[in-house]
């Protein structure tokens, strides 16, 4: 009975650190399969309600994939929760899918996934990053149930905002089909890391400016955020500004509200960051709240 006690808190003690500390280049190339693919992790389900009693929301950051936020979905549903992680519109495939996408339809993706979770689940938070937290953002002012927000690499403001406003425009005047290629700072924007190789390396510059109307929509929705609110932040962001983790901080309404930086990360580092301490640090913030 004791060996059997021991083999089963050694297995499970395995089965935690591989998930913290596995190398998200290597689980990259066993997973490719479901690199362009939503996921959906069930939780256990409640024996009196019949229905799971916690859920979470994840949300990608614009030209990538649900596979952004699917190890830390793992995480979260190997620790009680049942977890979705949607596809945006125009996303997964090729860059051309992004032609004509509005940020409404990106809102409504997340709106229809919210109300996927609800069929089964009684608490549901919803964690983003980039403009996936901005979009939940702005489901939280509508969804005042919600039980809580997970807001990573968020923007306030993108850096240089009014002139990239401007530029976008001047752009799309001149040429409404015009493509552009990202750039990614030398120190974090390795060729082989997670985030690079899942997302869309050339981008129709029309689907920028729905960037921005979701940036500022997010903005203005901060005074009416009550839920409680974890947010985080790299460094070295080099696409938000400086002070957008301070500024949405300070101008939520939530009583609970805790914020932390991450340290030599880029803008998107959930798929590429080897900190444990982020995903217990957001598993914590569930527990507690």
């Amino acid at each position: 009975m004791v060996k059997e006690f021991i083999k089963f808190a050694e297995k499970a003690v395995g089965k935690a650190k591989g998930i913290l500390f596995a190398d998200p280049k290597l689980l990259y190339k066993q997973e490719r399969d479901f690199v362009n693919q939503p996921f959906f992790f069930d939780g256990p389900a409640s024996a009196e309600a019949g229905v799971n009693k916690k859920g979470v929301l994840l949300v990608h950051g614009w030209s990538s994939t649900a596979y952004e936020v699917r190890r830390l979905g793992k995480y979260l549903n190997e620790n009680g929760y049942t977890v979705y992680g949607l596809m945006l519109s125009g996303h997964g495939r090729v860059p051309k899918d992004l032609e004509g996408v509005t940020a409404q339809d990106w809102i409504a993706d997340v709106e229809k996934g919210y109300r996927k979770l609800k069929e089964t689940c009684q608490q549901i938070y919803v964690g983003g990053t980039s403009i996936g937290a901005s979009i939940a953002l702005i489901l939280a002012e509508q969804e005042k149930e919600m039980a809580g927000l997970v807001l990573m690499a968020t923007p306030y403001r993108l850096r240089f905002e009014s002139i990239g406003i401007a530029l976008v425009r001047l752009t799309l005047f001149f040429s409404p089909k015009q493509y552009r290629t990202k750039f990614y700072p030398p120190t974090f924007g390795a060729a082989d890391s997670v985030t690079r190789l899942i997302s869309y390396q050339q981008y129709p510059v029309a689907s920028v400016l729905e960037v921005f109307k979701l940036v500022q929509r997010a903005r203005k929705s901060l005074a009416k955020i009550t839920q409680p609110c974890l947010l985080l932040q790299s460094t070295h962001d080099h696409m938000v500004s400086k002070d957008s983790m301070e500024k949405i901080y300070a101008k939520i309404s939530s009583k609970i509200k805790k914020k932390i930086y991450i340290h030599k990360a880029y803008h998107t580092f959930i798929p590429d960051i080897k900190n444990e301490h982020v995903f217990r640090d957001i598993l914590n913030f569930l527990e507690e709240n």
